[in-house]
């Protein structure tokens, strides 16, 4: 039905704005295969109010003119429709061609390299690269690997509530989850997405590297409140292990772990190929330590220890 609305919309403002003069009910219904279809002329005329009014309300701006017979035609006037030109300085076209640069290993990248010539064709002027200049020593970007990422970030950008399989770092299986998408967020090299668990009736963060399978929507709207964007980053931060609110002590082969070597606030030889380190940490340091395997020994606290040991026993039997 949606579909079918979309594509009579389309129609009817290809005819407006197609005409060089104003078209009567009458030309148009017999334009339109759905009018044909419209059966009485009661329901084609309720129709084709409602149609009407949606493309006003969309921004087509549609005229109404009687003739010298007296009866109603309707027009949309390219010129009355027509976006002013695109005009856009030095650093404005800069940012758009750092932005289209930022999404070069997205799926993403066609449509802004795409966006971006068009914007050029239009005469958006070039900016100079300082990126270039500089021998590409430094390249924004975003990695996005993960398959989950698209479909995640149209249904929080539609607000429609997704089902898919989550294994989470301590378990040997995967379980499928419920999830009212808020927004994703990338942090330390990772995706995370932001949302409501419907069944756990809670907030939660789900990392898009562990999501397997296919992402599915779901119908309905939302059952909680989205809270505002700063809420959710905070959120995600602090899930994700960025919110510190204690100290852990780690020893960390020579040579190896330089994340976990750039956190620490103190760092010492122990001899025979490892250091001693000290990091701050919150809730998800254990999942990211065990990333980095046998380099990593924790020594304290002694639930951060068994954490992480129960984490990679869990990995064994998977």
């Amino acid at each position: 039905m949606a579909i079918a609305k979309a594509e009579r919309l389309m129609n009817l403002a290809l005819c407006l704005l197609g005409t060089r003069r104003p078209l009567s009910k009458r030309e148009l219904r017999e334009s339109i295969e759905a009018y044909l279809e419209a059966g009485s002329d009661d329901g084609f005329n309720r129709m084709f109010e409602r149609d009407k009014d949606d493309l006003r309300e969309l921004g087509l701006v549609i005229d109404t003119v009687e003739n010298l017979d007296g009866e109603t035609g309707y027009v949309a006037r390219r010129d009355s429709n027509r976006l002013p030109a695109i005009t856009l300085d030095a650093e404005e076209a800069a940012a758009l061609g750092l932005a289209a640069k930022v999404w070069q290993q997205a799926r993403l990248a066609g449509a802004a390299s795409g966006a971006l010539q068009k914007l050029r064709a239009a005469g958006m002027p070039e900016a100079e690269d300082s990126y270039e200049a500089h021998h590409s020593a430094l390249e924004p970007r975003i990695p996005v690997h993960e398959a989950a990422f698209e479909p995640l970030m149209l249904a929080c950008r539609d607000r429609r509530a997704v089902v898919f399989d989550y294994r989470k770092a301590n378990a040997a299986k995967p379980e499928q989850r419920q999830v009212e998408p808020w927004t994703l967020e990338c942090w330390r090299g990772h995706w995370y997405l932001a949302g409501w668990d419907r069944e756990r009736r809670a907030e939660r963060v789900f990392r898009l590297s562990r999501i397997t399978g296919r992402v599915r929507s779901r119908t309905g709207g939302f059952t909680a409140p989205v809270p505002d964007v700063v809420t959710v980053r905070e959120t995600v931060e602090s899930w994700a292990g960025e919110t510190a609110t204690r100290s852990a002590l780690i020893r960390l082969r020579s040579g190896c772990g330089y994340p976990l070597r750039a956190r620490a606030v103190s760092s010492r030889e122990l001899g025979d190929g490892w250091d001693e380190l000290e990091i701050p940490y919150g809730h998800g340091l254990d999942a990211w330590l065990v990333e980095f395997g046998p380099d990593v020994v924790v020594l304290e606290p002694a639930d951060l220890r068994a954490d992480v040991v129960d984490r990679l026993r869990a990995v064994a039997k998977a």
